[in-house]
C-alpha cells in the first residue's frame, strides 16, 4: 500500500506560480499513473492532469483543456514524488489539490473512482 502527502499549496495572486508535490511512501511508483484532482467549495471532484503509466517506462501526460499550457505534471521515480507545476494561476484555479495513484495502467485517467490510493489535499488560492 502507498501513501501519499501533497504539500506546496498556498495563497497567491493571479498571474503567480506554485509547485504542489505528493510524495509517496510505503511502495515506489515508477509503475503507477498518478493523477492530480482538485475540488472546489461546492463543486465535484475534476480531473486537472494524469501521468498515465504505459510501460517500459513511458509514462503520458494528460491535462484538463482548462489548464493546458499552464500546468505541467512530472515525476522523480527516485524520490517517489510527483510534481504538479502551476503558471500563470487564475482565481478559478482556487481549489483543494489532491494527488491519487494507481498501481496499473489506467484506460480512464480522469475518473477519481479508477484510483484507490489518496493523499490529504493541499490548498491553493488565487487572489484576483
Amino acid at each position: 500500500q502507498v501513501h501519499l502527502v501533497e504539500s506546496g499549496g498556498g495563497l497567491v495572486q493571479a498571474g503567480d506560480s506554485l509547485r504542489l508535490s505528493c510524495a509517496a511512501s510505503g511502495r515506489t511508483i515508477n509503475t503507477y499513473t498518478v493523477a492530480w484532482f482538485r475540488q472546489a467549495p461546492g463543486k465535484e471532484r475534476e480531473f486537472v492532469a494524469a501521468q498515465a503509466w504505459r510501460g517500459s517506462g513511458i509514462y503520458i501526460p494528460y491535462y484538463e483543456d482548462s489548464v493546458k499550457g499552464r500546468f505541467t505534471i512530472s515525476r522523480d521515480n527516485a524520490k517517489s514524488t510527483v510534481y504538479l507545476q502551476l503558471n500563470s494561476l487564475k482565481p478559478e484555479d482556487t481549489a483543494l489539490y489532491y494527488c491519487a495513484g494507481e498501481p496499473s495502467y489506467i484506460s480512464t485517467y480522469s475518473v477519481p473512482e479508477n484510483f484507490h490510493y489518496w493523499g490529504q489535499g493541499t490548498q491553493v488560492t488565487v487572489s484576483s
